[in-house]
This record gives structure tokens, sequence and C-alpha cells, in this order.
């Protein structure tokens, strides 16, 4: 998986699970951070939130799910 993939799967779940727009979304998730997989070997990926604290409150709860499916991902 994409950092771009994991950025869709991501907007396609909040949309159909919260629901709201996509450029709400996309710019409540921000930016995907990818990381060296030899200096984070569990999990390469961060996103710089920039939403309210409850659309935060959302995705964290969502990234954190995510993390145990696709704990690694490919710049893009």
């Amino acid at each position: 998986m994409t950092a771009a993939d994991l950025e869709q799967l991501l907007i396609a779940r909040l949309i159909r699970e919260k629901g709201g727009t996509l450029q709400t979304w996309r710019r409540a998730l921000g930016s995907v951070i990818v990381l060296d997989t030899r200096t984070h070997a569990h999990c390469n990926w961060d996103f710089r939130l920039s939403g309210t604290d409850a659309q935060r409150a959302v995705i964290e709860q969502l990234l954190d799910d995510v993390r145990l499916k696709h704990s690694i991902v490919e710049a893009c």
C-alpha cells in the first residue's frame, strides 16, 4: 500500500462512517508523513492533523484501527 492509497482509504472510511465531504476530511486529515522503516519498524507513517478537536478524535480512533492492518506503507 502506498501513502496515497492509505490517504484514500482513510478519507473513504471517514466519509462512510461519519459523513461529511471529501474536502472537509482531506483538510482535517492533513498530510501523510512516511518515515524510514529502519527507525520505525512497527509503523512507518503518521499524519499531520489539522482539523477541529472533534475531527481529530475521530481520525485518531480510525488511525489506531488502520495501523493494525496497514502498519507499513511505501512512499508515493
